[in-house]
């Protein structure tokens, strides 16, 4: 059953992590470090530490579309542990600025040192996400906000974004445009 329940939290292998981002963390790229499997929840060297103040906001890119269905949050028994969560969907590149506009979905948290309590999400409001952020925008009392372990459960698949290509074609060359092709034939591929 634990290999089951490991397979169901598999989403942080569908996120896009080069261009994953934690704001208001106190050591660079230790976001990404909570982004890991369930089995590995426990491992308490992986961490994430809110610097400023207590907040953090993370933006989370997937490689397809996700149905979001649950998350989970770790964090210390004590002050450091997040106590809400708002969940935004499809809005890239968010700041601190921006988590002022109404949220998808709001969870009040409680203390989970083990990893063990589930949010299940509102299913229809996260059916096509293609990117998530979570805003943590306060914990229970401390200066500083620590999360160990986020865990995302949902279905994935693969994205069919057309918008993604900007193709430009010209309607007739510029021979100006094109004198290095001459000496250097390069072939262009769409992706």
């Amino acid at each position: 059953e634990a290999a089951e329940r490991g397979a169901a939290w598999g989403l942080y292998l569908r996120i896009d992590r080069q261009r994953l981002q934690c704001l208001n963390e106190r050591r660079e790229g230790s976001g990404a470090t909570v982004f890991r499997p369930w089995e590995e929840r426990g491992d308490r060297s992986q961490f994430v530490e809110s610097d400023d103040d207590e907040e953090l906001l993370f933006n989370i890119p997937f490689t397809g579309s996700v149905k979001l269905k649950g998350v989970i949050v770790m964090g210390e028994d004590d002050g450091t542990h997040p106590a809400e969560l708002r969940l935004f969907r499809n809005i890239p590149h968010m700041s601190f600025d921006d988590t002022a506009k109404e949220p998808e979905q709001t969870f009040s948290l409680s203390r989970d040192p083990l990893g063990e309590l589930e949010y299940p999400t509102k299913i229809a409001r996260f059916s096509n996400v293609y990117h998530l952020s979570m805003h943590f925008p306060k914990n229970f009392g401390a200066e500083s906000t620590k999360i160990f372990y986020i865990g995302l459960k949902g279905e994935w698949t693969e994205a069919h974004r057309h918008e993604v290509t900007i193709c430009n074609y010209e309607a007739s060359a510029n021979p100006a445009d094109h004198k290095l092709e001459q000496i250097t034939p390069q072939t262009h591929f769409i992706s």
